[in-house]
């Protein structure tokens, strides 16, 4: 996975943090994906974050 492509997306509440890749080419705003959080016990909704 290209280092360039890659971001991190973050719960505020939490403080949990994921690593997944985003086109920047074709994406120009901030990503914002549902994924599960170990903590809470659900899925939740996380957020871009500058590295």
């Amino acid at each position: 996975m290209s280092q360039t492509r890659l971001v991190k997306i973050a719960n505020k509440k939490t403080g949990e943090v994921y690593h997944t890749s985003k086109n920047k080419k074709k994406v120009e705003r901030k990503l914002k994906l549902m994924k599960y959080s170990p903590k809470m016990k659900k899925h939740i909704e996380y957020t871009e974050i500058k590295k």
